[in-house]
């Protein structure tokens, strides 16, 4: 069981829970199987993507970075040139957090806030890659780790984002490993059966952890 803070009992009637993992893992997968049953999902790769497209501050600033032609005349950001670049530059990364980072984390925190003033209940899954590093397992009920072997994290990734199995290795090697989100989960889940198996111990552990959060009050 993690050390780590958990939000303090509020009432709220929400259960929020954290999804952690390294790419490829199967994150996204437990929070469809929690989204079929109800839960409310909050996708931080999808509120970047608002972010980095709607924040004329964080537009401005990628396009003095980047050139103007990192926006394509549709509008979005040409994000693989963008992760090509920071990749191969840590320095150019930390400048991305830095811009990028605070503002996704306080729409996050919008949209929570959001759910309460509007009386939603029940389960809401934070599905967020960097949710440790950006101190949001805080803002958690619980956090659920999801892991899988490498070698299975690698496949998922050359075949969801096209990428070789160089880039894949790549990629993997500069997160967490799976150890390090497991110690800071309150629950793992291993990715290592079917999606069937995935699913069925998702619900379990989140009803689980429900009662356990019942439990202390």
């Amino acid at each position: 069981m993690s050390t780590r803070a958990r939000r303090a009992a509020a009432g709220d009637g929400l259960f929020i829970v954290g999804l952690v993992g390294r790419a490829g893992s199967g994150k996204s997968a437990v929070a469809d199987t929690l989204a079929a049953d109800g839960a409310t999902v909050i996708e931080a790769d999808l509120v970047g993507h608002e972010v980095t497209e709607q924040d004329p501050g964080v537009r401005a600033a990628l396009a003095r970075e980047y050139g103007d032609d990192i926006y394509r005349p549709d509008g979005r950001l040409d994000r693989e040139r963008v992760a090509a670049s920071v990749f191969r530059d840590p320095a150019a990364r930390a400048r991305l957090d830095r811009l990028v980072h605070p503002r996704l984390v306080a729409r996050i925190e919008e949209r929570l806030e959001g759910l309460r003033a509007r009386g939603t209940r029940g389960v809401v899954a934070l599905d967020a890659a960097l949710l440790l590093e950006w101190g949001l397992e805080r803002a958690c009920d619980a956090v659920i780790a999801v892991t899988a072997p490498q070698a299975e994290q690698v496949l998922r990734l050359m075949r969801s984002r096209g990428w070789t199995e160089e880039a894949a290795r790549s990629r993997l090697l500069v997160q967490r490993t799976d150890e390090a989100f497991s110690a800071a989960a309150d629950v793992t889940l291993e990715n290592t059966g079917s999606i069937e198996d995935l699913a069925r111990g998702a619900r379990a552990a989140v009803a689980a952890l429900q009662a356990a959060r019942a439990e202390r009050g």
